[in-house]
């Protein structure tokens, strides 16, 4: 693991604190996972040393630093003046040429429980002179990776899987790739997309990749992976939809601030409907690509007011939440918060788009509608999502099941049902490892206001 100053959350079984009141919080998260990882890899492909300030220093965010270094890529910690840990000077390695710095032979990458990771490393190795051996947590084996293989080899990569099409396997770098047209179905995952197009200017000829799957998740995250290739001077086009040209060049070196990470922030925010009062996040943009930019649209559909002035996010509640029916197919990984919320609503919940979501850390329908089952509530799963419906819960244990956000829709369950148990809290370390600290914080502000006048505390 990297030597980053991120400090693991804490491990083991938490109670779910409940708070004293309504509550009357502002706070910061870290930054955004996904910005972090996107800048670090366009930062090892750049044409000179950039430095990425505010970024995010967690277990995912790590576990890509050393996939970099194992690439011959330079990351050094700064002084900077985010609260939640060192500024990154990044040197890029010379990726094309035997006397360019390579990995050395038969490098192993370890990417955790990281998709960003798997799905963006890959293409790189492909750049490397020798072989590197791509794996991950046991927990995480399972996550697609078929479709990178498969466009992977049609761009003339050797890769070694054993004929199983997923993680562990081998990549052959050649030191280049020649790029040109790909076809893709990146139903499973976007990172397919964005891991190709942010490796992309570095292949020969470009690319030209066209996706041809029936439906495309959380298209903001390659909004997101554009922008940030625009950003520095790489031209993308797109001549039709799901279909993404990059011009082969070497990305500008720059000195790139990251946001705060907006899905990260959905718990805190969605707090203020179950408790009441008002929760305030800090640092939120006036415009992101980040699909948690859609959390005050989404919580007011639940009976949120919100309002931002200037670039702080306050979403108020007085403690009744109201059922929704949302399409989520661009915003997956917000469902758990929003199911949380629509387990202690006034009416049902539908959720759909968000099938993709089985895929990820674990069977996430699967797991929300088992846990919540285990407390007392009545849930359905779709074949493209999940439906709630109200009922009285009790007391008892809520498995993480290895995934950080299952483990903050406990805590958040948490908050009006007293006596649940979260398994595994230290799961959040992989995008978030100040949770604990920052939901007690939180819930401080509600024990402040009962005996304070002025009516407000600062968590």
């Amino acid at each position: 693991m990297s030597d980053s100053t991120y400090s693991p959350a804490p491990r083991g079984r938490w109670s779910a604190p409940v708070p004293a009141g309504a509550l009357h919080a502002e706070l910061r998260v870290p930054g955004s996972k996904s910005l972090t990882n996107r800048e670090l890899i366009l930062a090892a492909l750049a044409d000179g040393p950039g430095l990425i300030t505010s970024p995010l220093h967690s277990d995912d965010s790590a576990r890509m630093i050393d996939a970099l270094r194992t690439l011959g890529v330079g990351i050094e910690e700064q002084a900077g003046s985010g609260v939640f840990g060192p500024d990154l000077l990044i040197t890029p390695a010379p990726l094309r040429g035997a006397a360019g710095r390579t990995a050395t032979p038969h490098s192993t990458v370890d990417c955790g429980q990281a998709g960003t990771v798997m799905r963006f490393i890959a293409p790189l190795a492909g750049l490397i002179h020798g072989d590197v051996l791509l794996t991950a947590h046991e927990t995480a084996l399972h996550r697609p990776m078929g479709a990178m293989i498969h466009a992977l080899r049609d761009l003339g990569i050797d890769i070694e899987d054993g004929g199983s099409w997923s993680l562990p396997f081998t990549i052959r770098g050649l030191g280049h790739i020649r790029g040109g047209r790909i076809e893709i179905d990146a139903s499973a995952s976007s990172q397919f997309v964005s891991g190709l197009l942010l490796a992309a200017p570095r292949f020969d000829v470009g690319l030209h990749l066209v996706h041809t799957g029936d439906r495309l998740p959380s298209t903001p995250h390659i909004d997101m992976t554009v922008e940030a290739l625009t950003r520095r001077g790489i031209k993308v086009q797109r001549p039709a939809q799901g279909e993404w040209v990059v011009e082969a060049g070497v990305p500008r070196a720059l000195k790139t601030a990251i946001e705060p990470d907006l899905s990260n922030a959905a718990p805190f925010l969605a707090a203020a409907l179950v408790v009441g009062g008002q929760v305030s996040i800090g640092g939120w943009p006036t415009r992101s690509t980040q699909p948690g930019a859609l959390l005050p649209g989404l919580l007011t559909a639940f009976g949120a007011e919100t309002v931002q002035i200037g670039n702080v996010l306050t979403v108020r509640g007085t403690g009744a939440v109201r059922g929704a029916d949302l399409d989520l197919s661009v915003a997956g990984e917000l469902a758990p918060t929003l199911v949380g919320l629509a387990a202690l609503a006034d009416r049902p919940t539908t959720l759909t788009g968000i099938g993709h979501i089985r895929l990820h850390e674990t069977d996430r329908i699967a797991a929300l509608a088992g846990n919540l089952r285990a407390l007392g509530g009545d849930v359905e799963e779709l074949a493209d999502g999940i439906r709630i419906v109200p009922a009285a819960l009790h007391d008892g244990e809520w498995p993480a099941h290895h995934d950080h956000r299952m483990a903050t829709t406990g805590a958040l369950i948490g908050l009006r049902v007293p006596g649940i148990e979260i398994d595994e809290i230290g799961t959040t370390a992989k995008t978030l490892p100040e949770f604990t600290r920052l939901w007690e914080g939180m819930l401080a502000s509600a024990g402040a206001t009962a005996d304070a006048t002025s009516g407000s505390a600062t968590a």
